[in-house]
Order: C-alpha cells, then sequence, then structure tokens
C-alpha cells in the first residue's frame, strides 16, 4: 500500500522563475527561429537588376552581352544556344549551382580562367545569396 503524501506547494523564489520563464523562452525560440544566412529573393531581383540586368537577360533564349540566365542554376557553363562562350566556359566542366555560382559571382575570372566576363563581382556575401535565390526562381 502507498502511504499517503500530503500536498505541500513548491515555494519557488523569483530567481527561479525568472530562470525557468527565461529557459521555457529558449527552448520555444529554437522552434521558430530562422536559418542565419536566410536568402531574400526580393533583394536578389533588384540586384540583379542593378548589377547583372545590363549584359543578362532572364528571359529564355534572349542572349545580351551575356547569355541568358534563365534557367542557369543546374545548367552546365557554355550551354546556351546562340551565345558565343569564351573556351574557358565551354570547356570548364562547371554545372552551375549555389556553390559554383557563388564562387563565380566573388570572382568571376578567378573561378573560370579565360571567361570574357569583365565584371569584377558581387563583393558583398549575403547579396551573392540573395542573387542566387533570385537566379534559383527562373526555370
Amino acid at each position: 500500500m502507498l502511504a499517503s503524501v500530503p500536498f505541500m506547494p513548491l515555494r519557488i523564489s523569483a530567481m527561479g522563475r525568472s530562470f525557468t520563464a527565461l529557459a521555457i523562452a529558449a527552448a520555444g525560440s529554437l522552434l521558430i527561429a530562422v536559418p542565419a544566412n536566410a536568402q531574400n529573393v526580393e533583394a536578389g531581383q533588384k540586384a540583379f537588376k542593378q548589377q547583372c540586368g545590363l549584359c543578362h537577360d532572364i528571359a529564355p533564349g534572349k542572349n545580351r552581352v551575356g547569355p541568358t540566365l534563365f534557367g542557369v542554376v543546374g545548367r552546365k557553363s557554355g550551354s546556351v544556344d546562340g551565345f558565343h562562350y569564351s573556351d574557358g566556359n565551354k570547356n570548364s566542366g562547371v554545372t552551375w549551382d549555389q556553390t559554383t555560382l557563388d564562387k563565380y559571382l566573388a570572382d568571376p575570372r578567378g573561378a573560370v580562367p579565360g571567361t570574357t566576363m569583365t565584371y569584377a563581382g558581387v563583393k558583398n556575401e549575403e547579396q551573392r545569396r540573395d542573387i542566387i535565390a533570385y537566379l534559383a526562381t527562373l526555370h
């Protein structure tokens, strides 16, 4: 037979209550945490227009000084029909994804030696991530 224990309310100090509230808040914030490196497609579209749009179009088959960037994510470098690529781009073996685009946008000539792209690169890492997020929507 179990012995009966009278109910005794716990007394928690003000410090204990504060700690408990802080622990609950911290645990709750883990459930709704936003990734630190979240990309912003709208900011990427704006940056694209400012930094890339003069030379690149986003319409399928519409090349300018540079090739169309419609469908660039997942595409092999140097493969847009009707665009004259440098040997560096044609022979790079690169398939454009987040990593390769980030490297190329940061330093085109360093990433693909022999490229004819004269742009110096997007030095701001967040802006590159945003541009890449925008490019990923173009399919």
